[in-house]
């Protein structure tokens, strides 16, 4: 991955969930709790693949709620479960502009707290449309974690 110029715009965004830290650290890379959550709208998640390892990849394909199809894909650069994980980021249709997201989960007195890094970004309206897509994802992440039957997550 070519390092980004140390202007890049980049955007930092925290939410406490009321989950475990392994709970919200599998939600991160388990394909089959990210076809919940992945998506900056309320678009169907259409498949999630995960090879978790550093140096594995990941890919995931959703449809947004205007019909367009995304893929997004990425390479897993550092897993520390279930406190930390950092990967390079980048759409299928652009492989060539790579990001790079980092994510820390610290456990607090009522769950989680995320706080997720992502830079690199060519320029600052990308930057802004991939923070609003991330806040909207975080959301319908921490609403699956946190119903209160487990059971129903699966």
């Amino acid at each position: 991955m070519k390092p980004a110029p140390a202007s890049a715009p980049s955007l930092r965004y925290v939410r406490r969930i009321r989950a475990t830290a392994d709970e919200v650290f599998q939600a991160f890379v388990d394909p089959r709790v990210i076809l919940h959550w992945w998506g900056p709208d309320e678009g169907p998640t259409l498949s999630a693949e995960t090879d978790v390892r550093v140096g594995g990849r990941f890919r995931v394909a959703f449809r947004t709620v205007d019909g367009e199809h995304h893929e997004t894909n990425g390479e897993y650069l550092e897993l520390e479960p279930p406190r930390r994980l950092v990967m390079s980021w980048w759409w299928s249709t652009t492989p060539h502009l790579r990001t790079r997201v980092t994510v820390a989960i610290d456990p607090v007195d009522d769950g989680a707290q995320v706080t997720l890094v992502h830079e690199g970004f060519a320029d600052v309206e990308t930057r802004d449309s991939h923070e609003a897509g991330w806040a909207v994802a975080i959301a319908k992440m921490a609403a699956r974690l946190e119903k209160t039957d487990k059971e129903e997550r699966t």
